[in-house]
């Protein structure tokens, strides 16, 4: 975060708020010894990012759930397309109330596209039918599923690797993945992972990027019956926005504290049975929280 803001080049962005950014980052954390990275220099709410990870592994793609949930990060997007299109100006509470108590207008507007957990799930499959044309597969291919069937069966293949970048749909996610491909490796009887993510807003996004990665990491290794090892993350667009600065210089002004530590309180039945209660953070002491604004 300091080199990005002090020496990150100067960018205009999607958004128009404009950013500074380096290119091709790495960091590795170890989990062995039962920590978690969840950043300590502010509060970070990490009960909303392991609800947006189950969320993810659902394979829902609409925030209907979020909202019941009280978890908000993904209402921007189709709020901002909703006032676009309707004409209206609608603040986040009235638009999330309406997805709540109306099931017509959450399937309208609160639909995504097929963003994360539907490629992740849902990854589209075509057959043959007889008279030679093609028709989709709706379930498609699983590639959570998948992923841990092969953690069991063939610890040493290089292929444990899930993606969300499927080129052909991109257009109609409301955002396209930005923590994009996640691959798998076993030695020692430990799982490491991989993250490489395309594009990084340092200031909120990273936070849960980083935390939601290790869960799911150490998630894997409690259902395969290994161990936890490292998350070796990789950054390409690594960027912090131009406003900021509040949040960047309070960050850098405080000193870290030791990660939290992560437990189970059960072991489910299968990778996509856990839920909110399962999660057990213990030790965490951080700053105070910094409000920031979204770049939408």
């Amino acid at each position: 975060m300091r080199r990005v803001w002090t020496s990150g080049a100067e960018r205009d962005d999607r958004t128009g708020t404009g950013t500074r950014a380096l290119f091709g980052e790495t960091m590795r954390f170890d989990l062995s010894d039962g920590s978690i990275p969840i950043l300590t220099t502010k509060r970070v709410f990490w009960k909303p990012a392991a609800r947006e990870l189950l969320w993810f592994l659902s394979g829902d793609r609409n925030i209907r759930r979020l909202v019941e949930q009280g978890v908000h990060i993904w209402t921007d997007w189709p709020l901002a397309k909703f006032n676009a299109t309707s004409g209206e100006t609608l603040d986040r509470d009235a638009f999330e109330a309406r997805i709540v108590d109306d099931a017509d207008f959450a399937a309208r507007w609160g639909d995504l596209g097929p963003v994360y957990g539907a490629q992740w799930r849902h990854w589209p499959r075509y057959t043959a039918t007889n008279d030679g044309l093609y028709q989709r597969d709706p379930s498609g291919i699983d590639q959570i599923a998948e992923l841990v069937h092969g953690l069991r069966h063939n610890p040493s293949s290089r292929r444990h690797i899930f993606t969300g970048w499927n080129v052909a749909e991109l257009i109609d996610m409301a955002l396209p993945p930005c923590h994009m491909t996640y691959q798998y490796f076993i030695s020692d009887n430990r799982l490491s992972s991989i993250l490489y993510q395309r594009s990084c807003d340092l200031g909120l996004g990273f936070a849960f990027n980083i935390f939601e990665a290790s869960l799911l990491l150490r998630m894997l290794a409690q259902q395969c019956d290994l161990l936890p090892g490292e998350i070796i993350w990789m950054g390409a667009d690594c960027h912090l926005y131009r406003n900021h600065a509040h949040l960047v210089e309070t960050q850098l002004a405080r000193t870290p504290r030791p990660f939290p530590r992560l437990d189970f309180a059960r072991r489910p039945a299968d990778i996509f049975g856990y839920a909110i209660e399962d999660f057990l953070v213990t030790g965490y002491d951080p700053h105070p929280a910094i409000a920031a604004p979204v770049a939408v």
